[in-house]
């Protein structure tokens, strides 16, 4: 981990701490969803054997049966599925509380009536990626809102997928699970095939080809956003645990290499403390060959005040914020760009990856100036309706045909000036 002081920060706009991971442009990609809207089921089985993701003879094959989950089932320990009963118990309160913030309006003016409804989304698409690790959290946390927001058909994918991911979508209460993964998924619930409908929204995280295959179906289909590489930001005093704050950022590291760690403190010995805690525990940590990677190009930041840790961390807006420090509660509400808070040490990032209630699929690369996190509310549209009466519509009228006039468009005057016969 460096370590540097605001002052070299504010020095060097361009500095690593302040980067954002490009979403280059994958010409195999573009190839590759063009191939599958022409060719269907013909070419998601090629793509899906070259890529190693699935070896299947039919379309029929893509989707798991009712008997490969009776038998995910028996290969999950008790341990597991109580553990994931619990976790979506949690995810589930929590976005049942969400949607109590969305409501029907119903607005009178005039005699009339104008409002808007809340609709469930038809079908979506909730990816889990299935690469290095398995991630049954990833299931709960897609699928679950997704469910209490009503939404008519869920659907999981997820490449060779784990027992436990089966289970946990099962659990979560997904309608259809498939074994697809990769672009070939994304372009295939897109655009749909001969065996598969496409779908309203895709949802959920990915590698770079997963989350390049979603910006370029955008528009065929909506997604949640552009997602990746995973980090987390930290702001700590000297009386804090430096054990916990390298935890922490280890926690992040380990996704992957591209994974980062920052550290916003007030004191160099302090950084010290946590970067020599840190490589302490990469020393039996077994996914320590990743981790090292991205912890050596991770940062801490040495500021003056709390007001420079504000400033700084609002300009990064991170994946994952954690206040630890004296009073973390009363100065949460100056943070304002982050996917998700944790506030106080008590409140480990991991417990929004797995189990406390928020949700875990969130903005990275400072996507978090202008989104949030996946929730409740990624699964309904908001859509406006107007009843007037004839008396209002008259009023209205006389407005419209001004605006319209000024615009030249008569086509829109005329329908306007005909409510006033």
């Amino acid at each position: 981990m460096k370590i540097i002081t605001s002052h070299e920060l504010f020095k060097n706009q361009n500095h690593e701490f302040f980067k954002t991971a490009a979403l280059e442009s994958l010409q195999n990609v573009e190839d590759i969803i063009e191939d599958i809207k022409k060719n269907g089921d013909k070419s998601i089985i090629h793509y899906s054997k070259t890529f190693n993701d699935g070896d299947f003879s039919s379309g029929e094959d893509f989707i798991v049966s009712e008997e490969e989950i009776k038998k995910a089932y028996e290969m999950t320990d008790d341990k597991t599925i109580n553990a994931l009963e619990k976790c979506i118990e949690n995810v589930r309160d929590f976005a049942q509380e969400q949607l109590l913030c969305l409501k029907n309006l119903d607005m009178k003016k005039n005699n009339s009536l104008l409002g808007h409804r809340v609709i469930p989304l038809e079908r979506v698409l909730c990816y889990v990626p299935g690469g290095n690790y398995p991630l049954p959290s990833s299931a709960v946390m897609t699928c679950t809102p997704a469910k209490v927001a009503g939404v008519r058909e869920v659907i999981i994918t997820s490449p060779r997928i784990k027992p436990q991911t089966i289970v946990a979508a099962k659990m979560s209460g997904a309608d259809k699970i498939y074994k697809l993964g990769g672009v070939q998924a994304i372009g295939a619930f897109a655009y749909g095939s001969e065996s598969i409908k496409p779908v309203d929204k895709i949802v959920g995280p990915g590698n770079k080809y997963v989350t390049y295959a979603k910006k370029y179906v955008y528009g065929k289909c909506s997604i949640d956003f552009l997602a990746g590489p995973s980090e987390v930001l930290i702001v700590a005093d000297d009386n804090q645990n430096p054990e916990l704050v390298s935890a922490d950022i280890l926690a992040q590291c380990e996704h992957d290499r591209d994974a980062r760690g920052y550290l916003i403190c007030f004191s160099k010995d302090f950084a010290q403390k946590v970067a020599d805690c840190a490589q302490k525990q990469l020393q039996t940590l077994k996914t320590g060959n990743i981790a090292q990677i991205s912890f050596e190009k991770s940062t801490a930041v040495i500021v003056n005040d709390i007001e420079e840790a504000v400033k700084i961390s609002n300009l990064r807006a991170p994946e994952h914020l954690e206040l630890m420090f004296d009073g973390a509660w009363e100065k949460s509400k100056n943070f304002t760009n982050y996917g998700s808070l944790f506030i106080g040490s008590c409140c480990a990032e991991v417990f929004g990856d797995y189990c406390s209630g928020t949700n875990h699929v969130l903005p990275t690369n400072s996507a978090a100036r202008y989104t949030g996190g996946l929730s409740v509310f990624d699964f309904v549209k908001i859509q406006t309706y107007q009843m007037l009466s004839k008396k209002y519509s008259k009023e209205l009228s006389i407005l419209a045909s001004q605006m319209a006039q000024q615009e030249g468009l008569m086509g829109h005057k005329l329908a306007s000036d005909l409510r006033r016969i």
